[in-house]
């Protein structure tokens, strides 16, 4: 499986969420950085953390990119997209804006940067920050 490949497979699984199972794509060593700087290391975190900010969340792809250089022994990834899913009260959002970064290595992937616009539309439906400050919605 190429590195592309290994990327849009683990999010797929995780997205689920299926940590275990999403543990066959990710290094031992696995370094995660979500936004915030909360630091982890294996699968199940990410997904506890998403259970604790989401009743429910999903990732709609809009491109995966291999930056130019890689191959198929290194190679750095970024997949761009929205969220979408439901707010812990129930409430449906989509058009959430994410950017994650992955090196993969070895065909496993070593590790992860996910930022998205969730903490600034949480600002948002608390009252916060003004409308305005968020481009979209």
């Amino acid at each position: 499986m190429n590195p592309k490949d290994i990327v849009e497979e683990f999010l797929r699984v995780i997205m689920i969420p299926d940590p275990v199972a999403a543990r066959a794509f990710v290094s031992p060593q696995l370094r995660i950085r979500f936004t915030g700087a909360r630091e982890m290391t294996d699968p199940s975190e990410c997904s506890a953390f998403n259970a604790s900010r989401y009743k429910r969340v999903k990732k709609k792809f809009e491109q995966t990119d291999v930056v130019a250089g890689g191959s198929e022994d290194e190679a750095i990834i970024y997949n761009i997209g929205t969220l979408y899913g439901e707010w812990p009260d129930g409430t449906p959002f989509e058009g959430n804006r994410y950017v994650d970064r992955y090196v993969v290595s070895k065909g496993l992937i070593v590790q992860m940067d996910v930022w998205n616009d969730s903490a600034e539309r949480v600002l948002l439906r608390a009252g916060l920050c003004e409308p305005w400050e968020i481009s979209r919605q």
